[in-house]
């Protein structure tokens, strides 16, 4: 399955200025589910998020499909088909969508096998690694079949802004939402975002 960019579509704006509370979803794709950890780190500030938001899918609701939605935060690459899926159907749900992460960003750490051979990945560890005995690469239907290399979430979809870093703090993600709920652009500098 080719990893194909979405068309273009003019940017939509979150309407802030109304007493209504937005919804907000948040999904996850291949990654290590760090960037929702950062998002938990916002601790009590989080009593306050519940008040400007609704979370729709979400692990803090265990909603599994996202209704339509004010906002979206995604982390995670594309590597597989259900990656795109996901994605996609997350996209067509979310007014406005930001990538949250590295891996969301550019790939992040599963992009590193982008420079191996995707067939020579799976028969070194599914079928000659040292310790494997009658291995066998997994078949299943039920399997998402891999891509040939990961991708960063802006290749498929248009993605609305972007929260850089492996993860991104607890502080940068409030900040960001919080500029974003007031209606102003949304913009992280030192020390929010800083690389070690």
């Amino acid at each position: 399955m080719g990893a194909e960019r979405e068309p273009e579509r003019g940017a939509e704006r979150v309407v802030v200025g109304d007493k209504r509370k937005l919804r907000l979803a948040t999904a996850s794709l291949a990654g290590c589910f760090g960037c929702h950890m950062s998002l938990l780190d916002i601790d009590e500030r989080l009593f306050e998020l519940v008040e400007r938001v609704d979370f729709d899918r979400s692990p803090l609701t265990d909603i599994k499909h996202c209704g339509a939605c004010d906002i979206g935060l995604i982390e995670g690459g594309i590597c597989n088909a259900e990656n795109v899926h996901v994605l996609r159907e997350f996209r067509s749900h979310c007014k406005v969508l930001i990538a949250v992460g590295a891996c969301a960003v550019n790939g992040g750490l599963p992009a590193q096998r982008n420079h191996l051979d995707l067939g020579q990945c799976l028969q070194e560890i599914y079928l000659t690694a040292p310790d494997i005995v009658g291995g066998k690469i997994p078949n299943d239907p039920e399997l998402p079949l891999p891509l040939d290399k990961v991708h960063p979430i802006h290749e498929i979809v248009r993605i609305d802004y972007f929260i850089p870093g492996c993860p991104p703090s607890g502080d940068a993600i409030w900040k960001f939402l919080t500029d974003l709920l007031d209606g102003r652009t949304p913009r992280l500098g030192h020390p929010l975002l800083h690389f070690d």
